[in-house]
């Protein structure tokens, strides 16, 4: 067995709960010879390891080297086969395909009329729950056995199934183009974010226009109505147009709402929209809608239609706390954050193994920023280095930018002016590198740079003259990216007034209208 696949199986082992590993074992036990069974006997001394030990196996079973790999294989997939049979896991598509698997099993053994029977059940079934894939493989089926087995109790049955197909085969078409262009708008979102220059604008918008499927949206169910969706808020995240963003997240939760028989079914899209509409609400500075989606959305991730697995879990931890970090800096509120920090670096921990390394480097991003709010710069330094230092991660470029521009102002808060002009050099080289060299971020080097050698008379003069240079970029369509990362004109005006920069940020909030 590779590297790769006893990784996997260690994994899974410890992913387990309590009540997951008594099944395996009464799963197993249920013949009588599997009780002293090599793969029980590694199932019992890998779940005890706290990490995988080759040799400690060898020395505690009777499993000699060369059987090693193959009583592997068959305990991961005597694992999977238990799991399976957990009424935990068994999901409306995991009984589906058992019903499916019931009906090829009759066709098999020539009783067509109760194949076909099966098959029209689980096909009902298959369509009300937006398993469309399915149906359609359910429908060909259906097709297979009329030919062979002529029925006579419906009228037209072979031009029925005909329409069927075809329906289910345009809708099975639209929805793979719809998931292919949501998934490419996605993808350019984590890797780029959000567009920085009308020409990258033009070729998102020329790519969208191009790729967008022509569909009829009274023919359209659940499943594709909320590809659309997803496409269209990809698209208006990265053209930086958050009223669009709000509406399609909004119409993505009110689909769940139109049918909630589909929560359960699909929880994750249905925490997904949640948070992509409090994301929205945040760069629209909604907080009184933001604070009560975020309530709302706290309250749902306890209801009893959201499963309770591992992963519904690590994503409710995402979304939520990702999320409470945004709530504090729309309120100004960067006082008194380490218990919230504490609380997600320890679920950090719990489900690294869950969350991709972007999510985890987003948070301390955010985290970075919160100290940096409430003045505390060295710890604000900690959090970005961790970003900063991570050189194989594959994460957003803006924000591995905007975490380096971040990182030079946060030192020269802390004091640390012998590290500046070597930070300044390194961080330049990566935005020119990264092609993300801004009239901002050039603004804000500049200044950087020959700050050491302003007279401490004249040091505010100087941060005026860069507040009156980045205030013209505030309502920029480009250059005010770089103010959704890092409110810098609001560090200006606490330099100029000397005021905590919180106390700045928290009198422009309560100045907006409401």
């Amino acid at each position: 067995m590779t590297n790769d696949l006893t990784d996997n199986l260690f994994t899974l082992i410890k992913s387990l709960s309590s009540s997951e590993k008594r099944q395996f074992s009464l799963y197993v036990g249920r013949i009588g010879v599997n009780t002293d069974s090599k793969f029980l006997n590694l199932f019992k001394v890998m779940a005890k390891q706290s990490q995988y030990n080759e040799k400690l196996i060898l020395e505690h079973t009777n499993i000699s080297k060369q059987q090693l790999s193959n009583v592997k294989a068959h305990l991961y997939k005597q694992i999977l086969v238990s799991l399976r049979l957990n009424p935990a896991h068994q999901s409306i598509p995991i009984q589906i395909r058992e019903q499916l698997d019931f009906a090829l099993i009759l066709y098999r053994k020539g009783l067509y009329n109760q194949s076909l029977k099966l098959l029209d059940k689980v096909k009902s079934i298959a369509l009300y729950n937006e398993e469309k894939n399915v149906a359609y493989e359910i429908l060909e089926w259906e097709k297979i056995i009329e030919s062979q087995y002529i029925t006579r109790s419906i009228q037209n049955r072979a031009e029925s199934l005909i329409k069927q197909t075809k329906q289910l085969s345009r809708l099975n078409v639209l929805a793979s183009r719809l998931s292919n262009l949501s998934l490419q708008l996605y993808g350019i979102l984590l890797k780029m974010g959000y567009a920085r220059t009308e020409e990258e604008t033009t070729a998102i918008r020329e790519n969208f226009q191009k790729n967008m499927p022509k569909y009829n949206f009274k023919e359209m169910g659940f499943r594709e109505k909320l590809l659309l969706y997803k496409a269209f808020l990809w698209y208006s995240f990265l053209t930086q147009n958050f009223l669009s963003s709000y509406r399609y997240s909004l119409k993505w939760i009110d689909l769940f709402n139109e049918n909630p028989h589909m929560v359960s079914l699909h929880p994750v899209s249905y925490l997904k929209g949640n948070h992509y509409l409090l994301e929205s609400l945040f760069f629209l500075n909604h907080v009184e809608i933001f604070e009560k989606v975020l309530l709302d959305l706290e309250v749902t991730v306890k209801d009893s239609k959201i499963p309770d697995d591992d992963n519904n879990a690590a994503l409710s931890f995402l979304y939520i706390y990702s999320n409470k970090l945004n709530l504090r800096f729309m309120k100004g509120d960067f006082w008194g954050g380490e218990l919230l920090v504490e609380k997600i670096q320890k679920r950090i921990h719990k489900y690294e193994d869950r969350l991709d390394g972007h999510h985890i480097m987003v948070f301390y991003y955010k985290i970075a920023s919160l100290y940096f709010g409430n003045g505390e710069n060295k710890k604000c330094i900690e959090f970005l280095k961790k970003i900063i230092n991570n050189t194989s991660l594959k994460m957003r470029e803006d924000l591995m930018c905007f975490s380096r521009i971040l990182n030079l102002v946060a030192h020269y808060e802390a004091g640390l002016d012998y590290h500046l002009e070597r930070l300044i050099r390194s961080t330049y080289k990566f935005l020119i590198r990264m092609n993300d060299m801004h009239e901002v971020q050039k603004e804000m080097i500049k200044f950087l740079r020959k700050l050491p050698d302003v007279s401490p008379l004249n040091i505010k003069e100087e941060f005026r003259k860069l507040h009156t240079t980045l205030k013209q970029y505030e309502n920029h369509p480009y250059e005010r990216r770089a103010f959704l990362y890092l409110d810098i004109l609001s560090w200006l005006e606490s330099k100029i007034e000397n005021r905590p920069v919180a106390e700045v940020i928290k009198e422009k909030i309560a100045m907006r209208p409401r």
